[in-house]
């Protein structure tokens, strides 16, 4: 093939040009760079005439374009042209060699296939922005320059009548143009730096405010996992918490701030905060919302949050909660058996006037109870209802430690490094316990019948039975003193029904009297000359630690609890 007649030259042009107005072209204007003689339309106005489109000098143009052009040509890609933006930014090339030789930039683009699709296709293709050679960044569209040579020669100008070689009608070239858009590219990278840094600020800040390691109560096996979003935006706001609250009794909270980025973690950050304070009150599920729910609307009015807190009590063996507008509860039974803690549920938290309720479900030995947020069950193709069934049946199948349940429902759920919401898992077994650790874990009450046969008779009973769980001398006598306490301390004080409760653990031994009265004691200084008033000070100095609360049904209950050196 003659690769003359794609060289740069004019005269062929001015010769189209002036057959198609049917205006003999000029000698003097027939020179090398010379314009074509144009049709001209004359405007109305009187202005001056505008040539048509058409009839403009396409190489002309193509040379002073700053944009980079390249006409290459047939299955090759064999260099047709270059401007000169081009051979600025990589040199010049020999008019006619193939492009994987002489266009390497093009080739470590990976833009050759892209020219061999437009040849087969006939349709433009583009490359956006993508980094050359040169440190520039372009975006590459190549167009396929149409049915044969004239139409190529038109594309830059060049006449295919001076060459002597005739070329098929079926041959086609590719117009190469590349727009500089390094200023484009730059500033969306900072941008997209920007925002990485604030995801990773916004992940920081979401793990250090989540627990850092778990609290692990006597009676429970717990664990948790958060995973953020994938996305840019889809750090938010779920946490999770697990809160002793002494005596046995376990809180247990999870929740999501609604929003993303730094913000939500900080209002996440302020509520598990208040949380934990709350949580010292030793106060009812739905007490604990009814603070937070205030709370929340002084943070921000304008954020909600949902949030679930629940309390286990061994000795209950039931899971008492509250909801704010926040996913059910999942318990599954020794059995198999899922059931969901739907009922009662609220308005999120934030919202304001509303008297949240608690309810339970039931928490035995061997039963695991799974808390979560909608990250793990919200699909934008499903209902959410579909996915909690989901949840329902992995979580029938998932045994093993609470870890492995955790990972196990995670996976199943399809969560993962790209999931476009975070997601927050808390789970909690009550392990059945038999045999040698089952006689860790023993109870033991007595029913107080009030009159003064009732202290000695609590002694007696508290005696005897930390003498058959063999503790050592100093264990039974503190345990025995501060039964005697707090038995005086319900006689004179409360009204019956009275309780005592004796209740040993792998690490702790806890003692507890309940009565039907609802004032709850503190600790005071009594003065020399007091007949009363020493008793809860002498719990509270020889115990490792001592609370008191209300109870559902009306009346408290006080206790204390020491710490076991090592298993007895």
């Amino acid at each position: 093939m003659n690769f003359t007649r794609w060289s740069a030259r004019l005269p062929g042009t001015q010769r189209r040009a002036a057959a198609r107005t049917d205006t003999p072209v000029s000698p003097d204007r027939r020179g090398e760079g010379s314009v074509p003689a144009a049709r001209a339309e004359q405007p109305s106005d009187g202005t001056l005439p505008v040539p048509a489109v058409d009839q403009l000098p396409a190489r002309d143009v193509l040379d002073r374009v700053p944009a980079l052009v390249a006409l290459v040509h047939g299955p090759d890609h064999r260099i047709a042209y270059l401007n000169d933006a081009y051979t600025a930014a990589f040199g010049t090339r020999p008019v006619g060699a193939p492009a994987r030789e002489a266009l390497p930039e093009l080739n470590e683009l990976g833009l050759l296939p892209l020219l061999d699709q437009v040849l087969r296709s006939g349709k433009p293709r583009t490359l956006k922005s993508r980094k050359a050679v040169d440190g520039r960044s372009y975006t590459f569209t190549c167009t396929p320059v149409a049915e044969g040579a004239d139409r190529a020669d038109r594309a830059v100008g060049t006449d295919s009548t001076d060459s002597t070689d005739s070329t098929d009608s079926t041959d086609s070239a590719v117009l190469v143009f590349a727009t500089d858009v390094t200023d484009h590219a730059e500033a969306a990278e900072r941008l997209r730096a920007s925002e990485r840094r604030q995801r990773e600020t916004a992940v920081t800040l979401q793990r250090s405010l989540l627990p850092q390691e778990l609290e692990q109560p006597d009676d429970l096996r717990i664990a948790a996992t958060y995973q953020p979003g994938g996305t840019e935006a889809a750090v938010g706001g779920d946490w999770y918490d697990v809160i002793t609250l002494g005596g046995g009794r376990t809180a247990l909270v999870i929740g999501d701030v609604m929003g993303r980025g730094v913000r939500a973690a900080a209002v996440m950050g302020q509520l598990r905060t208040a949380v934990r304070a709350y949580a010292r009150l030793d106060l009812p599920p739905h007490e604990v919302l009814q603070l937070l729910d205030g709370l929340a609307t002084e943070i921000d009015a304008n954020q909600i949050a949902t949030c679930v807190y629940a309390i286990h009590d061994p000795n209950e063996g039931r899971l008492v909660y509250a909801s704010a507008g926040h996913l059910p509860i999942l318990v599954r039974d020794e059995n198999g058996t899922v059931a969901r803690a739907d009922e009662p549920t609220g308005p999120p938290l934030g919202t304001g006037g509303w008297m949240h309720t608690s309810g339970s479900i039931a928490l035995g030995p061997g039963a695991t109870a799974v808390l979560y947020t909608d990250g793990l069950v919200e699909r934008r193709d499903e209902d959410l209802d579909e996915g909690i069934a989901a949840l329902e049946g992995a979580l029938a199948g998932a045994t093993g430690t609470p870890q492995v349940v955790c990972d196990r429902l995670v996976r199943s759920a399809g969560v993962t490094a790209d999931h476009d919401d975070d997601v927050a898992v808390l789970v909690l077994q009550h392990p059945a316990r038999t045999g040698p650790e089952g006689d860790l874990f023993r109870n033991a009450a007595l029913e107080l019948l009030g009159g003064v046969e009732a202290a000695p008779r609590a002694r007696a009973f508290a005696s005897g039975v930390l003498t058959s769980w063999r503790f050592p001398a100093e264990l039974h006598d503190l345990g025995v003193l501060a039964t005697s306490e707090l038995v005086a301390n319900s006689l004179q004080h409360g009204i019956p029904p009275m309780r005592l409760r004796l209740r040993r653990t792998d690490r702790r031994l806890i003692v507890e009297v309940t009565d039907g009265d609802d004032h709850l004691p503190r600790r005071r200084r009594a003065e020399p000359a007091d007949e009363s008033g020493r008793g809860i000070a002498i719990v509270a100095t020889i115990a490792s630690n001592w609370g008191c609360r209300r109870t559902p049904g009306g009346g408290k209950a006080v206790w204390c609890e020491f710490l076991l050196k090592a298993p007895c």
